[in-house]
């Protein structure tokens, strides 16, 4: 490498910043610039609904250190010996020479930087439906700080009532609840079948319930026509007709890889969109890396390129770009894409394949529904958690997990983000040492039971039906015996429309009542009970015995209340 060790970073929000930072680290003497486009840098994007709803107070503490100090381009200079010029566009890359173009948005005045080793972390740019309307008065994105504050100035000054938010992803849900707290009226419409397209169906339903019940309005399978007003925005039409009236709008359907530059330089660019890399974070030019959003990444299951745009990524992926492009030979190996969200008081979250995911990839996927508290149930402060676990029935090993509910999810997916990358199975899940005492988790910890379920299935102990295809067979009319086994008291609350009842304790002596001609569907509360149930049943010579995953508690359809 020469004596001056020139060093471009495009791109100064995630990865870019950590880039150039780790750089400075490595290689003292070596001279880092960092180019960004906007005027602010190293700000926490995934903070910006908490923002709107003043949860984050100022805008300063999106950009601070862990001790208050604002990562501007003195800081960055001062305390980093990084180099910044923002409110800068790099608007070309000439590789044959290894020189980037710049403008500034301000005059239009063009100069040119040489580098010996470039990295681009130009992040996402936001997605924007071709609608009529959408360049009124009030209509708004979300994808940086000026977003923000455009939003938070409008809800101030503006007699803001009615809100509709376009998209039903993570942005979209995440902002319903701020602009709740600030005492919005709130529709979600949402083209696809469910909110919140990464979960399964019916953990997706179990979120949807949730919002509604905190007073947000939600339509899915409503594609949007245009937005109607005279200046300001004043409705949201559908397609189907229907008339949203809307004082603001926020479009949040989602976000797009920013590769144009890297494209327009003939860097190759993946099948999902993001800039090709290997596992070095190396581009097809071995002067140039790319980290972040822009980039493509590679999914720790299915080994397939996939693009995953998350804060953490990036900044992972930041730090092994500047080591390697400083000479090193770190490999960054993939994601699973772990997500997690809140919603409300609601946490909701993914890592691995869903069940309909491994499905599509190829997997003979079995799932479980496992509700329960997340702590003793004696405790105080238990919540209730749902959680849904896959994994393939060949080798037994753990594809995927999502959590949702009030109770600690963070924790259960990261233990299980961590048993997916290191290829453990079921088996091997259900006999991990995790901590316990009760105000942190039940003896069987969450994760370790859904394990268990799991592992009965493989090995043929449980025959489960899921609520999606027991609703299909009971609306398709075909015989089968629905039987609950909880309290008369329970049972009396509520219950599946035209169930039979005879509680656990009652069935040894009753299962004569039972036909043994059909099959049987039995639920409780949780499964717990009904797998007790099914138990008792096949001892008694019924062999069309099914447990309905997740029964009453993850039931995602309307149930029969006789009291209501």
């Amino acid at each position: 490498m020469p004596s001056s060790f020139r060093v471009v970073v495009i791109g100064g929000v995630a990865a870019g910043p950590k880039i150039a930072a780790k750089v400075a680290r490595l290689r003292p003497e070596a001279e880092v610039t960092l180019i960004e486009k906007g005027e602010h840098l190293s700000y926490a994007g995934c903070g910006l609904t908490y923002y709107i709803s003043d949860m984050v107070r100022e805008q300063k503490d999106l950009m601070s250190t862990p001790v208050g100090i604002v990562r501007d381009a003195a800081f960055f200079q001062n305390v980093k010996n990084v180099r910044v010029l923002n409110r800068t566009e790099a608007v070309e890359i000439d590789r044959a020479n290894k020189r980037v173009r710049l403008r500034s948005p301000a005059n239009g005045a063009e100069s040119w930087i040489a580098y010996d080793k470039l990295a681009l972390a130009t992040g996402a740019r936001r997605a924007v439906p071709p609608l009529p309307g959408a360049n009124l008065r009030n209509v708004f994105g979300l994808k940086d700080i000026a977003d923000a504050e455009a939003i938070k100035q409008a809800t101030a000054d503006a007699d803001i009532e009615n809100l509709v938010i376009i998209g039903g992803g993570l942005i979209g849900v995440e902002a319903a609840e701020a602009f709740v707290a600030i005492g919005c009226n709130v529709t979600i419409v949402e083209m696809l079948p469910q909110i919140l397209a990464p979960l399964d169906w019916e953990m997706a339903c179990h979120v949807q319930k949730h919002m509604t019940d905190k007073g947000v309005r939600i339509l899915t399978g409503a594609p949007v026509a245009s937005l109607e007003g005279a200046e300001k925005v004043e409705a949201v039409v559908l397609a189907s007709g229907e008339r949203i009236p809307a004082d603001a709008v926020l479009i949040a359907v989602g976000i797009k890889p920013e590769a144009r530059l890297a494209a327009q330089a003939g860097l190759e660019i993946g099948p999902t969109g993001a800039i090709r890399t290997d596992e070095y974070l190396c581009t097809s030019d071995p002067d140039i890396y790319a980290a972040g959003d822009c980039a493509e990444s590679r999914h720790l299951i299915t080994g397939r390129p996939c693009w995953a745009p998350r804060g953490s990524t990036a900044n992972k992926q930041g730090r092994v770009a500047a080591i390697n492009l400083c000479g090193g030979s770190e490999r960054f190996p993939g994601v699973l894409d772990s997500m997690i969200c809140k919603v409300f008081d609601y946490a909701v979250g993914l890592t691995g394949l869903t069940e309909r995911a491994a499905r599509e990839c190829g997997y003979e996927a079995v799932a479980a529904l496992v509700p329960a508290p997340d702590r003793a149930d004696y405790y105080a402060g238990k919540k209730m958690l749902m959680l849904k676990m896959v994994a393939d029935r060949a080798t037994g090993r753990l594809l995927g997990l999502q959590a949702i509910g009030p109770g600690e999810a963070a924790k259960r997916l990261d233990v299980a983000a961590t048993a997916i990358t290191a290829g453990m199975t079921v088996d091997q899940v259900s006999k991990l040492d995790l901590c316990y005492a009760p105000p942190y988790s039940p003896a069987m910890d969450n994760l370790i039971t859904a394990a268990n379920v799991v592992k009965n299935k493989i090995e043929g102990r449980l025959t489960g039906i899921s609520p999606v295809e027991l609703k299909r067979r009971l609306d398709a009319g075909e015989p089968l015996t629905l039987l609950d086994v909880r309290t008369p008291a329970e049972f009396e609350k509520s219950r599946l429309a035209g169930a039979i009842h005879i509680p656990l304790g009652a069935l040894r002596k009753r299962h004569g009542e039972l036909p043994r001609d059909k099959d049987l569907v039995v639920y409780c509360g949780s499964a717990l009970r009904a797998y007790e149930a099914a138990l008792i049943l096949h001892h008694a010579g019924f062999d069309r015995v099914r447990v309905l995953d997740g029964s009453v508690l993850m039931w995602p359809y309307e149930l029969e209340k006789p009291g209501a």
